[in-house]
């Protein structure tokens, strides 16, 4: 799948307009073959909604909403945030749940009572940091509860004990790798999706070595894809970091 306008789209710096239409066009370049999870989160749940309603119209095939941020919200709060979303809507949602980035963390028991709730509330992407919290959602809700794994360097643990798969930042630059990882995790194969997964993780780590999405860009630019342009308060990657990010890649052999 493809998830236009997470944190890796710099959400935070487009305007509404531009949020809408990077959605648009991943619709459109999907064309029906792959589906379109589109950022839809904010930390005002009006605008969540309207931009919600934007992306249904589009034609997202579901949206990725992110805790409300900064106003850091009650456990209360978070399941009348996401249970409004959700009442106006019929889009499938992923719940964010990143208190690195948010200042709260989606308590599992608010998981719980969103899953029950909330019939089109189907998944969490999980990006807390700790393997305890994926065994903690896991034997909490159903197994037809989608739990990803939103940390590269998580996804092969995490899903050692019941995550799914992972959304990922790696991915941009290294799609067949990390489907392999993943495939190989699936199928129960964990001794060559530790060795994968082994291989790829100093890449996992580097990508983070400046605040993303600068990484990802800069690697992506010496791919030939894009430039490394990232909006301010972001500057691009030192020159320092930038060379050793891409020696690395190159070694990799990445596709």
């Amino acid at each position: 799948g493809i998830v236009p306008v997470g944190t890796t789209g710099e959400s935070p710096t487009l305007s509404h307009d531009e949020h809408i239409r990077v959605i648009e066009l991943a619709v459109r370049r999907a064309s029906g073959k792959t589906k379109v999870l589109a950022g839809t989160g904010s930390n005002s749940t009006q605008e969540a909604i309207e931009l919600t309603h934007e992306a249904e119209r589009v034609g997202a095939d579901g949206v990725l909403l992110v805790a409300p941020y900064y106003n850091r919200p009650t456990q209360e709060g978070l399941v009348a945030h996401f249970s409004a979303v959700a009442g106006s809507t019929d889009l499938p949602i992923v719940l964010y749940s990143i208190p690195g980035r948010c200042g709260v963390e989606i308590g599992v028991e608010t998981v719980v009572r969103l899953a029950e709730s909330r019939s089109n509330i189907v998944g969490i992407k999980e990006s807390g940091g700790s393997i305890e919290r994926f065994s903690q959602l896991r034997a909490a809700l159903p197994e037809s509860f989608l739990i990803l794994s939103g940390d590269d360097s998580m996804t092969l643990p995490a899903m050692a004990v019941g995550a799914c798969g992972v959304i990922s930042v790696a991915s941009n630059a290294a799609p067949k790798r990390v489907k392999k990882l993943v495939g190989l995790a699936l199928a129960g194969r964990f001794d060559a999706a530790l060795k994968e997964h082994l291989e790829l993780y100093p890449l996992f780590k580097d990508l983070f070595i400046e605040s993303n999405p600068a990484p990802i860009k800069a690697l992506l630019a010496g791919q030939g894809w894009m430039t490394d342009e990232v909006r301010l308060p972001l500057v691009p990657m030192t020159a320092g970091n930038r060379e050793r990010l891409l020696a690395l890649a190159d070694r990799l052999n990445l596709e």
